[in-house]
C-alpha cells in the first residue's frame, strides 16, 4: 500500500472520530428565530437578545416561549445547577469537606473562587452555598470530589443524570463550568434540569437564598460573606423581582452570559434560559421579558388528574388528546393544542378485559413500582421527541459530513482490498 494512501485511510478515520468528539459543537454564528410564534393560536413573543432562550411552565414542562430552544451553546457557570443537584440527592450537609488539591487547583487570580487552602475544612452545606452564590469554581470541583469519590466519578453522575431527565444536547466534563469545548447544552436542557431540582428541598432553599454567610474556618480567621449575583434575585439590583425563587448566572468568552431563573406567581411556576446574551443586566431583562409575556398571555388549568397550560382564553375541550395506558386501572392523557405539548393529567380506567394486552411503554412505567415517576418518564420521552423535531442544523450538517466520510472511507478500503487481492494473484 503507497504511503499516501495509507496518510489519507489515517486522515478519514482520524476526520471521523474527531466529528464524533466535536459534533455538538456549538454554531456561535448561526441566528434563530422564535419557533413558538408559528404555532397557529400561539400568542405572539417579542424577540430576546440572547442567541437562544426557552420559558418553561414548571409542573407540566409545556414549553411556552422556543427561540433556538433545542441548539447547542455553552453553560458557563449554570453548570453548577447540576452540580448542585446531584451533590443535593447523594451528599449530607453536615458532612466536614476537606479541600485537597482538587479544589485549590483552580484558585487563580481573577476567577471565581473564595481563596479555600489546602486542608481547610468546610461543611457541604457551606460548599453549597459558595458555589451558587459566590460561584466559587474550587468548591465546585471538590464537592465532585468529595460526593463523587473522585472528580470523574461526579461527572459521570452528572452525565447520567442529564440522560435520566432528557436532556439529549448536554454533557459535562467539568462541575464548574470552565471553558471546555465538549461541555454543552441547550436552553430547553437546563429548564429540565432546574425544573428537577425543584423538587428537590435542598435544591430549592439554595438557589432562592440571596446571601450567606461562612464563619471563620480551621485556615482562615476572616468570616466571608456571600452574596447572590442573579439580577433577578438581588436587592440591590435595579431588575430585582419578589416572585424570583432562585437562579444561577453564567459567563465567559464563549458562553457569553447565561441565565436560568424560577418565578412563581398566580398560581403558576414558569422557568426562564437565556443563553449567550450580550451581558448580565440584558440576560435579565430578556428574562423578566420572558415571564411578563407567559404571565399575561398563559393561564394554568385543572384537567382530571393534573393540568395544562394554554393561552387565555383557551377552552380545554378544544385540545386533542392521547392516551397511555400506565397500569391496571390508570390512564395517562397528555393534552395538545395544534400538536403542541400543553399538559398532562392521569385519569382512574380499568383496561379492558377483552384487551389485556398493555403497551410496551405501559408495561415498562408499571413494572418501575412507583406511582408519581411514570408520569414524568413519560413526559421524558415527549420532550424527547420535540428535541428530536429540532434538531440542531449543525447537527444534521455534521450528519451529513459523517455520513459521506464514512462512504469514502468504505470505498476507499475497498479499493485497497481489491488491490491487494490482485496483486496477491500476480505473485502467484
Amino acid at each position: 500500500m503507497k504511503k499516501w494512501k495509507q496518510l489519507l485511510c489515517g486522515v478519514i478515520v482520524g476526520i471521523l472520530s474527531a466529528q464524533a468528539t466535536v459534533g455538538a459543537a456549538a454554531d456561535l454564528d448561526a441566528k434563530y428565530t422564535i419557533e413558538t410564534n408559528e404555532i397557529p393560536s400561539w400568542p405572539q413573543a417579542a424577540d430576546i437578545m440572547a442567541d437562544t432562550g426557552v420559558l418553561m411552565e414548571a409542573s407540566t414542562g409545556a414549553v411556552l416561549f422556543d427561540k433556538g430552544a433545542n441548539e447547542i451553546r455553552y453553560p458557563a457557570s449554570i453548570t453548577k445547577l447540576m452540580t448542585l443537584l446531584v451533590a443535593a440527592e447523594n451528599g449530607n450537609l453536615e458532612d466536614k469537606v476537606t479541600f485537597t488539591e482538587t479544589g485549590i487547583r483552580d484558585v487563580k487570580p481573577d476567577s471565581g473562587n473564595i481563596g479555600m487552602q489546602l486542608g481547610e475544612v468546610l461543611t457541604l452545606e457551606q460548599c453549597l452555598y459558595a458555589m451558587i452564590l459566590y460561584s466559587a469554581n474550587e468548591v465546585s470541583a471538590q464537592i465532585a470530589e468529595f460526593v463523587g469519590g473522585t472528580e470523574e466519578a461526579f461527572i459521570e453522575m452528572m452525565n447520567e443524570k442529564a440522560e435520566e431527565l432528557g436532556c439529549k444536547n448536554t454533557h459535562f466534563t467539568n462541575a464548574s463550568g470552565l471553558p471546555d469545548p465538549n461541555q454543552y447544552t441547550t436552553a430547553r436542557d437546563m429548564a429540565q434540569i432546574f425544573r428537577a431540582g425543584l423538587r428537590n428541598k435542598v435544591f430549592r432553599k439554595v438557589v432562592k437564598t440571596r446571601a450567606f454567610k461562612i464563619p471563620k474556618t480551621n485556615k482562615n480567621d476572616q468570616e466571608r460573606f456571600l452574596a447572590t449575583h442573579h439580577p433577578l434575585l438581588s436587592e440591590q439590583s435595579g431588575i430585582f423581582d419578589p416572585d424570583c425563587i432562585g437562579g444561577k448566572s453564567g459567563m465567559t468568552n464563549d458562553a457569553g452570559h447565561t441565565l436560568v431563573t424560577g418565578m412563581k406567581k398566580n398560581g403558576m411556576t414558569l422557568i426562564a434560559v437565556v443563553l449567550r446574551d450580550v451581558d448580565i443586566n440584558q440576560a435579565g431583562v430578556d428574562s423578566q421579558n420572558l415571564f411578563r409575556y407567559g404571565y399575561e398571555n398563559f393561564q394554568k388549568v385543572e384537567v382530571d388528574g393534573g393540568s395544562v397550560v394554554v393561552p387565555k382564553g383557551t377552552d380545554v375541550k378544544t385540545l386533542s388528546v392521547r392516551e397511555n395506558q400506565v397500569g391496571e386501572n390508570k390512564v395517562r392523557q397528555r393534552y395538545f393544542l395544534n400538536d403542541r405539548y400543553v399538559g398532562r393529567g392521569t385519569i382512574e380506567r380499568a383496561q379492558p378485559t377483552a384487551e389485556p394486552a398493555k403497551t410496551p411503554d405501559a408495561e415498562k412505567e408499571e413494572g418501575d413500582g412507583n406511582a408519581a415517576e411514570p408520569a414524568r418518564s413519560e413526559e421524558v420521552k415527549e420532550q424527547e421527541k420535540e428535541q428530536e423535531k429540532g434538531l440542531s442544523k449543525t447537527a444534521k450538517i455534521l450528519l451529513v459530513i459523517m455520513g459521506v466520510m464514512a462512504l469514502i472511507l468504505v470505498i476507499l478500503c475497498n479499493m485497497l482490498i481489491i488491490k491487494k487481492q490482485k496483486k496477491n494473484r500476480r505473485h502467484r
